[in-house]
């Protein structure tokens, strides 16, 4: 088994959980961090036994890394992966992509110009109750899926957004609940459903007067396949409700998964509260399964820490895809998906009208795709 020395650019809350899950891998050495900051870098590096840096290019080089895990806030993960890339290292980024298509799409053209590979932090795709849903659609179980819903119902206070001074803030978050917190579920929606064609949506802040960004949005998707879906997103009920993706099949069949339950979890703020199970399961033979998956998932809960665990699956993951020189689960066309969605949902809130599917950058615009009024 390949060794991989590895290095985290941004140190902040998210980065802790990546560190933490480095320490559980074998073939994993976590060499160094950076950060613009040296004292922050020295912070977190002295915590895990890492070298800080304040340039990208030199940890690269000096440390001879072979990959570099993004964690910055989403609208600078532009600069730091291109960095990476062209001083000779793989990149892992954390949720989403990236903030902007144009970003996206100038990131994926660095890996495919460097040669090397980038894959997007999505760990939720590693969940067992997220596997099974995604087996059974595989196995043809529910036929074929032809109705997909999204319905995330969360909380976030004004001490949250206080955290951080890039929180709730159009250039520094680079949206709200579709950018920050609804990414795994829109990564799961896209995978498990297939290719866009269309997209209605409307975004707005309902009850966060203290911030710039959505804290809801809601949107009506067609797909190639000719399936339809339902989203909605929102930031607004206290302290969080759930979170759900559920396929319905053309045989009558569905299936489901809660990937969140209860008050959401926040990354170095609050826990996951509640295990990820299989909210439903109705293919025919197969409806006596569902107390037995929760069982499995709620023992799985309680013996590991699912905050680094599932991270540090898809951490291993990527590795292995690296040594196997083959793609990631997660790649960057697959991240770039996630963000395709969230902005067709941005234009079309701003232009009161359906959006049409593959989207490309906006040029001539400073509106950051409908988000600035």
């Amino acid at each position: 088994m390949k060794s991989f020395k590895i290095g985290i650019v941004g140190p902040g809350k998210v980065a802790h959980l990546h560190a933490q899950a480095l320490r559980e891998i074998q073939n994993a050495e976590f060499k160094a961090v950076c950060s613009r900051s040296m004292a922050r870098a020295g912070s977190f590096g002295g915590e895990y036994g890492a070298k800080a840096y304040d340039n990208i290019t030199r940890m690269v080089s000096e440390e001879g890394l072979d990959l570099v895990i993004i964690c910055t806030p989403h609208p600078n993960h532009l600069e730091p992966t291109i960095e990476s890339l062209e001083a000779g290292a793989h990149v892992l980024v954390e949720k989403p992509l990236a903030s902007t298509l144009a970003d996206c799409d100038a990131m994926i053209d660095a890996a495919r110009r460097c040669n090397l590979k980038m894959g997007v932090i999505s760990q939720r795709r590693f969940y067992p109750p997220t596997l099974r849903v995604k087996r059974a659609m595989d196995e043809g179980k529910i036929g074929k899926p032809v109705l997909g819903t999204i319905n995330m119902l969360g909380w976030r206070d004004e001490a949250y957004y206080n955290s951080d001074p890039w929180r709730g803030t159009w250039d520094l978050e680079g949206g709200g609940v579709m950018v920050n917190q609804a990414p795994h579920q829109m990564d799961l929606f896209c995978w498990l459903m297939g290719p866009i064609d269309e997209v209605y949506g409307h975004c707005a802040n309902l009850n966060h007067p203290y911030i710039e960004v959505e804290d809801t949005a809601l949107a009506i998707v067609k797909f190639r396949s000719g399936a339809i879906g339902n989203i909605l997103l929102s930031n607004s009920q206290k302290p969080g409700i759930f979170g759900k993706i559920q396929v319905h099949g053309e045989n009558g069949a569905s299936v489901g998964v809660q990937t969140e339950g209860g008050s959401m979890f926040i990354a170095g703020m609050a826990p996951i509260t509640e295990p990820p199970v299989n909210d439903l399961w109705t293919i025919p033979g197969e409806e006596h399964l569902l107390d037995q998956f929760t069982k499995e998932d709620e023992e799985l809960y309680e013996k590991v820490e699912p905050m680094v665990y599932f991270i540090r699956l898809q951490i291993e993951e990527y590795l292995e895809a690296l040594e196997k020189n083959r793609e990631p689960l997660v790649n960057g066309e697959e991240g770039r998906r996630t963000v395709e969605l969230f902005t067709a949902i941005y234009r079309s809130t701003r232009d009161n009208r359906p959006v049409k599917f593959p989207l490309y950058p906006e040029t001539g615009r400073v509106d950051m795709d409908g988000r600035r009024k």
